[in-house]
């Protein structure tokens, strides 16, 4: 599996209702797209959520790389990159994701953090899986997932919540649109 994110600054002054719109009218085109669990169509707008700016935002979890590699180079992110330019894609290797109980997907969270030099890698990342099944286990998640960047050592845990997120060291953000064509594949709790 693998997490893809990446993000458009936009003026302070942009009417964020056109974002919002956007994702509504293009969201539907992702509901049967193969090998992709789900897609966020993300906001964060200026004094909401913590934002000192407003942002559009994307983040994929796709079943394989390959997938992403198609949606690259077939044309899929021409959409993006006229619309809004070439964006730096964070990737990450998921090391786990998990459906919850929720239903209403509203918010989702990122959390990023260094795993340091000195840390025993395969424990840091066993930990992180296990943070990922107990956090799907929580009141209101609809999913986690979590992953790791190998080029620069940190960790990312996502969470898709009904709710806004507790965790004042997450990026949060609104969701405008969920596409979820795998996610009910994704294990479950129990």
């Amino acid at each position: 599996m693998m997490i893809a994110h990446y993000a458009h600054r936009l003026p302070a002054n942009y009417d964020m209702g056109l974002i919002r719109s956007r994702a509504n009218e293009r969201g539907g085109r992702w509901s049967a797209v193969p090998e992709l669990y789900f897609k966020a169509f993300l906001v964060r707008e200026i004094g909401c959520l913590g934002a000192v700016a407003n942002e559009y935002s994307s983040l994929y979890l796709w079943r394989q790389e390959d997938a992403f590699r198609k949606f690259l180079c077939d044309g899929g992110f021409d959409v993006v990159t006229r619309s809004f330019g070439r964006p730096s894609i964070r990737t990450y290797i998921a090391l786990e994701a998990r459906r919850g109980a929720g239903t209403t997907p509203k918010f989702l969270s990122m959390r990023e953090s260094d795993i340091p030099v000195d840390a025993d890698l395969a424990a840091t990342l066993a930990a992180e899986g296990e943070w990922c099944r107990e956090a799907a286990s929580d009141r209101g998640v609809v999913a986690a997932t979590v992953g790791v960047d190998t080029r620069s050592w940190r960790t990312v845990r996502i969470l898709i919540t009904d709710g806004e997120s507790a965790d004042h060291s997450a990026k949060c953000y609104e969701i405008c649109h969920l596409a979820e064509p795998l996610l009910n594949t994704l294990p479950g709790l129990g």
